[in-house]
């Protein structure tokens, strides 16, 4: 019980820092995003756009510029640097509205298993926490990260955390993991 404990206050000062800003500077984009791109004084330019599969945004006077895996701040300097052919000093401002395309997913023993948006740094801890921990038959030490579809699968020992051992295992989640708890 006093893991659990711990487990939610960490969850909490953590989620409480990065829960205020829609997307810390190094969130990347995804498809599924939902994105809101601005030009100051243009507002024929001003565009809420889904990322699509392809991860391609399909922008007016640019085309196509790729979007998935850049930074927001990224996002913003090439579409500036793109729109400055045809605008002079473009101001542009780019808003992550909803972060669709970043999920990971808590799955087995835990209390509220399911998928959940990554709106900043993630750590397995953390999933663990806003999954409302493990029941009572979880295998604490039997956790694992599937990484990249079952290509890759990452021990974590729950006990050892708790212990004050082994903290290099509390790893950063990536987008589309799946925290399993046997």
């Amino acid at each position: 019980m006093l893991g659990f404990l711990v487990l939610a206050l960490i969850s909490y000062s953590v989620n409480a820092d990065t829960a205020s800003a829609p997307a810390s500077p190094a969130y990347q984009v995804q498809p599924g995003d939902i994105l809101e791109i601005s030009v100051w004084k243009e507002p024929d330019l001003s565009k809420e756009l889904l990322v699509p599969p392809d991860g391609n945004l399909a922008f007016p006077l640019i085309g196509h510029l790729q979007a998935q895996g850049a930074t927001i701040k990224q996002l913003q300097a090439d579409i500036a640097e793109k729109l400055s052919r045809y605008i002079p000093d473009p101001s542009v401002t780019v808003s992550l509205l909803k972060a669709a395309g970043n999920l990971y997913y808590v799955v087995g023993k835990v209390n509220r298993p399911g998928q959940y948006p990554m709106v900043g740094p993630t750590s397995v801890l953390q999933a663990l926490s806003m999954a409302g921990g493990m029941t009572t038959y979880a295998s604490e030490n039997g956790i694992k990260i599937i990484r990249n579809g079952k290509k890759e699968a990452i021990a974590f020992r729950y006990g050892d955390i708790e212990d004050g051992e082994q903290l290099q295992q509390n790893i950063l989640l990536e987008s589309g993991d799946v925290v399993l708890v046997p």
